[in-house]
């Protein structure tokens, strides 16, 4: 399989590709990228997946992403709503969603990409939430230096066009959903003001 290109661009959503690029299973033929953008992470996943799917709701995002995946025949780009859109049940291996699930109704979302793993598929979620507890301002204030710092180094940057939401979940409702949802979820804060989920979903 084709390798992944070097980074374009480097920004605090890219920050989290390397965790989830570890966590597609061994042996991955479909791989399901929620809110894919330009395609970056769906390029990278095509190095560890058979086919990629990548689904944003941005006409402008799509059109970028499939410029992009010229000469990739292993990669699919949906244009439409990934609540509603046509996709296969249980048919994927591996499904991530990089800070694009605060766009939409958050368990509506995580249940259906529950729903779209195969079982023994493997479910990653790298979000964006707010801060609502003493504990979680605490977080914010001890990184925001590293988080600063982090951007001017490494020139943090992104794609034209993006589109952009205030999460209206703090972490810990997050925490709360995901762990009533997902049974099993591990859950993770991380320094650049996001969280992750991973979740294996049962074999039969």
């Amino acid at each position: 399989m084709r390798q992944p290109a070097a980074e374009p661009y480097w920004n605090t959503n890219v920050a989290g590709h390397p965790g989830i690029l570890r966590s597609v299973p061994e042996g991955c033929r479909d791989a399901l990228d929620v809110g894919c953008g330009d395609g970056l992470l769906a390029r990278k996943l095509a190095g560890r997946a058979k086919h990629v799917t990548g689904i944003d709701k941005s006409p402008d995002m799509i059109a970028c992403a499939r410029e992009a995946a010229v000469g990739h025949p292993q990669l699919t780009f949906v244009e439409g709503d990934f609540l509603t859109a046509e996709l296969p049940g249980a048919e994927y291996d591996f499904v991530c969603s990089v800070t694009t699930i605060h766009h939409m109704d958050f368990e509506a979302a995580l249940v259906r990409m529950r729903e779209l793993l195969r079982p023994g598929g493997t479910l990653v979620v790298v979000g964006l939430a707010r801060e609502a507890s003493v504990t979680e301002w605490a977080a914010l204030i001890a990184a925001a230096p590293v988080v600063r710092i982090t951007k001017v180094l490494r020139r943090a940057r992104g794609p034209q066009g993006m589109p952009v939401a205030d999460p209206q979940m703090s972490y810990g409702q997050v925490r709360a959903a995901a762990r009533r949802l997902l049974p099993g979820v591990r859950y993770r804060r991380h320094v650049l003001r996001r969280y992750s989920l991973t979740w294996e979903k049962p074999a039969r």
